[in-house]
């Protein structure tokens, strides 16, 4: 399984970047977002950069990856998806419009 890390990116030399998570710096390839720049937050996978991300989905990523390793070592995941729980379980359109049109199956 490949996990997208976020990064924040600190300088730029041609394709390459240091980037941090806050407490790590490393070098990542620019190659698929060529409009990055410092300043700006990217989704990391395997040490490339494959998307621009906003500050926002960066904490919101971090947060639940946070949740997932505090819920590994035994804890509890805290905060880290509030924001899931707090839209609650949706259907996908298609069903929720047979569902408001009575088309159930039973």
């Amino acid at each position: 399984m490949c996990v997208g890390l976020p990064l924040c990116i600190r300088s730029v030399d041609g394709i390459a970047a240091t980037a941090t998570n806050g407490e790590e710096s490393e070098l990542i390839d620019l190659s698929l977002t060529p409009e990055a720049g410092p300043g700006d937050w990217v989704l990391t996978f395997l040490g490339a950069a494959r998307e621009v991300i906003s500050p926002d989905e960066a904490q919101k990523i971090t947060a639940a990856l946070d949740g997932l390793r505090a819920v590994m070592q035994g804890g509890g995941p805290g905060e880290a998806f509030a924001d899931l729980e707090a839209a609650g379980p949706q259907l996908p359109p298609h069903l929720q419009a047979a569902l408001d049109a009575g088309r159930t199956t039973g």
